[in-house]
């Protein structure tokens, strides 16, 4: 996956309310703000304590409580919606990003569309996200993921494409689990610890993203507000020899905040249903 194709996505306004509870102030004025303003910071960690956690027998502990691996994958054990607190899939929501970066300033938009695809006999959320740079189309890229019942965020594959001046002149990145050898990685874990690692996508050769926790109470400011007790997490890939990248995850929100190793910054703008 392109770093900037993981766009956080908000709750049900029905169902924020009862989930969401990284703290953050924000102007009043704000799409979320009314339901996530009125929860207690002392409910933030539930995330991490409570519930079963997801994880295969099969996966490695290295004994402090650092988990490595993927959980237990089961096409049959996979519910509907995407309803995870840290990276909530609502339909109809979108997400605006930007970061200034050597080409110019990129925006991103990052929607939840109502469209499912198939994959694997799992119905996967359909998300597109299009990245501009100076107004210009540089990519635009439908991402998949489908939630399993312990809560664990799957990402199934991505159909992506580049483009210079209106063109498509890639198409390489693009990856579908089952496919070729590629197989669903994790965006986010069920009940995420400080150190656990996991493969997010497995498509050798293509897209071999990983995430290690890195830690589950920062505090993030950006242009839509400013969000405590959040999950941090860092990526690699062996495709890309030294990159590294830090997200951060708001509780009720998703993802608010991606830092590079150069220290670029890819900020959440503004969240609209």
């Amino acid at each position: 996956m392109t770093p900037r194709s993981m766009f956080a996505l908000a709750l049900a306004l029905a169902a924020l309310a009862g989930l969401s509870a990284c703290g953050h102030d924000r102007q009043a004025s704000s799409p979320l703000a009314p339901e996530v303003s009125a929860l207690a910071d002392g409910a933030a960690d539930t995330a991490t304590t409570n519930g079963r956690d997801g994880r295969g027998d099969g996966d490695d502990d290295d004994g402090d409580g650092r988990r490595s691996g993927l959980p237990d994958f089961d096409p049959e054990d996979f519910v509907r919606h995407v309803d995870h607190p840290y990276f909530p899939l609502v339909p109809g929501t979108l997400y605006t990003y930007r970061a200034e970066t050597e080409e110019g300033t990129e925006t991103s938009e990052f929607r939840v569309t109502h469209d499912t695809k198939r994959i694997l006999g799992i119905t996967a959320t359909v998300v597109r996200d299009k990245v501009f740079v100076d107004g210009e189309l540089k990519e635009d890229t439908f991402d998949w993921f489908a939630q399993d019942e312990d809560g664990n965020v799957w990402y199934l594959g991505e159909d992506t494409k580049e483009y210079e001046n209106g063109v498509v002149v890639s198409t390489f990145g693009s990856w579908e689990a089952g496919k070729n050898g590629a197989r669903a990685g994790v965006i986010m874990l069920a009940h995420p610890r400080v150190g656990d690692d996991y493969p997010q996508e497995i498509a050798p050769g293509i897209a071999e993203d990983r995430a290690r926790v890195v830690a589950l109470n920062k505090t993030v400011r950006v242009p839509y507000g400013t969000f405590r007790r959040c999950i941090q997490t860092k990526e690699t890939t062996p495709l890309e020899p030294g990159f590294r990248e830090f997200k951060y995850y708001a509780r009720g929100v998703g993802l608010v905040l991606e830092v590079s190793g150069d220290g670029e910054r890819v900020e959440l703008t503004g969240v609209t249903r």
